[in-house]
């Protein structure tokens, strides 16, 4: 590191920590330039973080980079020059990164600025996939981004498996009370005789069964965030006591006296109508502006289809039944062209149920339900009409020389893959060198195809 730099970096670190979420000033081969308070604070091990290379740091913390196959956000950088917007999954849970080129006097690239979401895998087991790289689910990550620093209520609207837990989740994690608790409440899944005590506690004996003082969910989430999951579902009589306690900040548990302070960030949710519920007097106006500070709209998973490998090879990755098993082309045509009304829990559901009914590596359309593998023609079009007959799916009709096979699987990966060649040939298991071998000859079979 140059002598330049080396004086330039406590002010590389004030700039750095004009942002609340862990953000790091990296240098083309990876190197940690400067780092804030926050990431110092998550990834702060004892040991001096300049000069240690981002991949090992998020290793250590249990954030997998390209070792564990995810796409390297920098690598695509230094060859496009344009921002990257990924997600990492790792057993410490998944990790939203966002990464901007930093360019000279001369417009050359020269170092990168790595903000960080990260969501803790608790969340991440109880709430969809968030990923992907379309312009609709782009639009809403860009929408967190801004939002999350701020104290702004936020409202998030889509139909029911779009991620909304897990966008709340990730508003969370970019809020500046990010280490404190992140509490949800399932407003539909609470009837109106509990929601009350639920939602604000109760006093010893307030009510038959009140046999000691039980904390509600407000006061739980205190110093921390509120996400009111289906908020659309609270019954009217009860509106105007959280309306109360958005607009003064107080509650009482039921059966007490005492005004009780919490202090929160709100998230709501909801797959409900809420201006029309307000036009049809179902649900209060003033509690409807109170909420929608900040809307952000969730877009369903037919709306965002081009996603469907990133969300189905994170899905496939998470789940213990398919360890070991790759979608094939035919299945991942069949995956793209269907409409989803279950969005990504039925996505998720899909490729379970297909998973426990594949028996080699390949997950075939023959284990999709039946809906998807008879879907009408003109929805699949004529370059992903998918014929059971076809002697391109493995063990369906004859048995396929190794050598076809591989050459299959590989047209496969390298269309299905969006990462660069050295990655993709750790996700095989092979050389770099091995793999450029492999695709040559397969270049020039298929040259040789045409020429005949």
């Amino acid at each position: 590191m140059t002598d330049l730099l080396k004086q330039l970096r406590p002010e590389m670190t004030s700039l750095l920590n004009c942002f609340s979420a862990p953000a790091v000033l990296l240098c083309a081969d990876y190197a940690v330039l400067a780092a804030n308070q926050a990431y110092r604070r998550v990834f702060g091990d004892g040991k001096p973080l300049q000069g240690r290379l981002c991949y090992e740091i998020m290793a250590e913390a249990g954030y997998t980079c390209r070792q564990g196959g995810n796409h390297c956000p920098l690598d695509t950088c230094q060859r496009s020059g344009t921002d990257q917007h990924v997600v990492h999954s790792g057993t410490s849970g998944s990790a939203q990164i966002d990464l901007y080129p930093i360019r000279n006097d001369n417009a050359e690239v020269v170092y990168f600025l790595e903000l960080l979401i990260l969501i803790p895998q608790s969340v991440v087991q109880s709430a969809p996939v968030m990923v992907g790289n379309s312009f609709a689910w782009q639009d809403v990550t860009t929408l967190i981004r801004r939002v999350a620093p701020s104290e702004a209520a936020v409202l998030l609207l889509g139909e029911s498996g779009t991620g909304k837990e897990l966008a709340a989740a990730a508003v969370h994690q970019g809020s500046r009370v990010r280490n404190g608790p992140f509490v949800a409440v399932d407003c539909s899944g609470l009837p109106e005789t509990l929601f009350e005590s639920e939602l604000f506690g109760h006093e010893k004996g307030a009510f038959t069964g009140a046999h000691s003082r039980k904390i509600g969910l407000v006061e739980a989430a205190n110093s921390g965030t509120l996400f009111l999951d289906e908020v659309g579902d609270i019954p009217l009589s009860l509106q105007v006591k959280l309306l109360r306690l958005l607009e003064t900040g107080y509650f009482r548990r039921v059966g007490g006296v005492e005004p009780i302070r919490s202090r929160f960030r709100l998230v709501s949710a909801t797959h409900r109508p809420l201006e029309r519920m307000v036009a049809e007097e179902r649900f209060r106006q003033d509690l409807y502006y109170r909420l929608n500070t900040f809307p952000i709209v969730l877009p369903a998973l037919r709306e965002r289809l081009e996603d469907i490998p990133l969300l189905a090879e994170a899905i496939l990755q998470r789940l213990s039944v398919a360890k070991g098993l790759h979608l094939h082309a035919d299945t991942l045509d069949l995956l793209r062209c269907y409409d989803y009304p279950g969005n990504i829990r039925e996505l998720r559901n899909i490729l379970e149920r297909a998973a426990l009914l594949a028996d080699d590596v390949w997950i075939l359309p023959a284990h999709l339900p039946a809906n998807l593998q008879h879907l009408p023609e003109h929805k699949l079009g004529p370059a992903n009409t998918v014929s059971a007959k076809r002697s391109s799916v493995p063990g369906i009709e004859e048995i396929i020389p190794l050598a076809e096979l591989e050459e299959q699987y590989l047209r496969w990966a390298r269309r299905s893959y969006s990462g660069d060649r050295r990655s993709l040939a750790q996700r095989l298991g092979v050389s770099e060198r091995t793999l450029y071998r492999k695709l040559d000859a397969l270049r020039s079979n298929t040259e040789h195809a045409v020429e005949s």
